[in-house]
């Protein structure tokens, strides 16, 4: 009888751990088991920390090309791409000059000329790269105003990403 008691309480304790409900997985969860985190949970998060610490100057949500204090992530989206041949340049060009701006280094010529040199932000090479990852990886919000500006720039627009800068870079 002793036995059949254990048995049926092994039995339950089975069926009740097995019906429990999943716990959502968080970051922290995916470190700690030395597991990749999945690229949805990374663009959430490129995203929240992208609209927290870059759309004070970066917003694609001014009314007109005057109101802006910074290029909008469309533009700068389609620079890194003209320059950069893949996710992993992109990201650490992105990176690195947010870590150390400064005008010789900058692809976005323009954009200094109008905005001057954006200010070294104080923010830990995971978030920049969580940033980058996400623009690279989305369509990133362009302000209204974006396509006539390009026109106006640029002709047609299909100039944008083959104009006069340096080319893709071949490393």
């Amino acid at each position: 009888m002793h036995v059949k008691v254990i048995l049926l309480a092994s039995v339950m304790t089975v069926l009740i751990s097995c019906n429990e409900t999943k716990k959502e997985k968080t970051e922290t969860d995916y470190i700690a088991q030395n597991k990749s985190i999945p690229d949805t949970m990374q663009e959430n998060e490129g995203y929240t920390l992208l609209k927290n610490n870059c759309y004070v100057c970066h917003s694609p949500n001014t009314k007109s090309h005057d109101e802006i204090i910074a290029p909008p992530f469309v533009a700068v989206k389609r620079r890194y791409n003209r320059q950069y041949n893949n996710k992993e340049e992109f990201v650490n060009a992105v990176v690195n000059w947010v870590q150390n701006p400064n005008e010789e280094k900058a692809l976005m010529r323009g954009a200094v000329r109008k905005f001057k040199v954006m200010p070294k932000l104080p923010l830990e090479t995971e978030n920049l790269q969580k940033i980058a990852s996400y623009i690279y990886d989305t369509n990133v919000e362009e302000p209204e105003w974006f396509g006539e500006h390009v026109k106006e720039m640029h002709g047609d627009g299909m100039r944008m990403g083959k104009g006069k800068g340096k080319g893709r870079k071949n490393n």
